[in-house]
């Protein structure tokens, strides 16, 4: 397969390492990086070195490039950029995709697969979702700092059997890769975490912890799940009956100082994904007629920070 990897951040640079790694010299599957800046300045150096928790390594793919058309046409893509980039990557991807080309989104969001669709009318999307904390240290360079980094993935209808290739492709890798029967529940299931988590932490400027034993902070951040719970039950997504329950029972495993990717983008001031983690619950809410005041409250102030 001709495979890329759109983003090669925190995300798109571990598990596209991983595939880099394992299928170097193309001789099975062919992976492209899609970066940019000094990051592809180095990787196309050095290599992209990947740091995880049990080792690290040099990942050196096919090609490294800021031009897409030059990957050639496409089999599978995992785009991982930010959700505030996803329609330009969209775009940017309509020439070197076709009938035959899997795409997978993997950032966050819910409605990832939907804008995609939009653009690539003619592409097999598909829709995934990961569990891993990782970030780039320097160009170049990409770390692991925790999580399970399980990646879930497949249609959001339909068999799923055409794309057991792909999920072997995956785990041949060394990807903790699961073909899901029930994705848009997966998705949904981590939305419901880590958009609340987002936005309580950066309102409040208190990390996981903090946000806890605050206890209007605390109430905050369950009303924000329970809001998103009762968008997604509206749009038909069977997340179990304690799901908000068990999202906080997650954020009390943490631990105390941990602090969520957008908290920092708010500190430093940098651009976030508040209409991809926030804006969307106020939306899809307004179109089905449930009122989401906790994350209106919050959209609004950091709106302006």
């Amino acid at each position: 397969m001709n495979i890329a990897i759109f983003g090669i951040g925190g995300v798109g640079g571990y598990y596209g390492g991983l595939l880099a790694r394992r299928y170097e010299g193309g001789e099975t599957h062919r992976v492209s990086f899609v970066a940019r800046g000094e990051h592809l300045r180095m990787i196309r150096e050095k290599g992209l070195k990947v740091i995880t928790q049990e080792d690290e390594f040099v990942a050196r793919p096919a090609l490294a490039t800021d031009r897409p058309e030059k990957t050639g046409p496409l089999d599978l893509v995992l785009v991982t950029v930010k959700g505030y980039d996803l329609d330009s990557a969209a775009r940017a991807l309509a020439g070197v995709t076709g009938n035959a080309t899997v795409v997978i989104p993997l950032q966050n969001g819910v409605d990832n697969a939907d804008r995609l669709r939009a653009h690539l009318p003619g592409a097999r999307v598909l829709n995934g979702t990961v569990y891993i904390s990782s970030r780039i240290v320097e160009p170049g360079v990409v770390q692991q700092l925790g999580g399970a980094c399980s990646l879930f993935f497949g249609p959001g209808e339909g068999d799923v059997e055409p794309y057991r290739e792909i999920e072997s492709i995956f785990r041949d890798a060394g990807i903790k890769a699961t073909l899901s029967g029930e994705i848009s529940k997966e998705v949904w299931k981590k939305f419901l975490f880590i958009s609340p988590v987002a936005g309580a932490t950066a309102l409040f400027d208190k990390p996981l912890g903090g946000v806890l034993e605050d206890g209007e902070a605390s109430r905050l951040l369950e009303g924000m799940m329970t809001e998103v719970d009762r968008v997604a039950r509206a749009k038909g997504i069977d997340l179990p009956g304690d799901a908000v329950l068990q999202a906080m029972e997650t954020v009390a495993r943490f631990p105390y100082e941990t602090k969520t990717s957008f908290q920092v983008d708010v500190e430093k001031g940098r651009r976030t994904e508040i209409e991809t983690l926030i804006g969307y619950v106020i939306r899809a809410g307004e179109s089905l007629g449930i009122d989401t005041p906790f994350n209106l409250r919050v959209y609004q102030a950091l709106l302006k920070k």
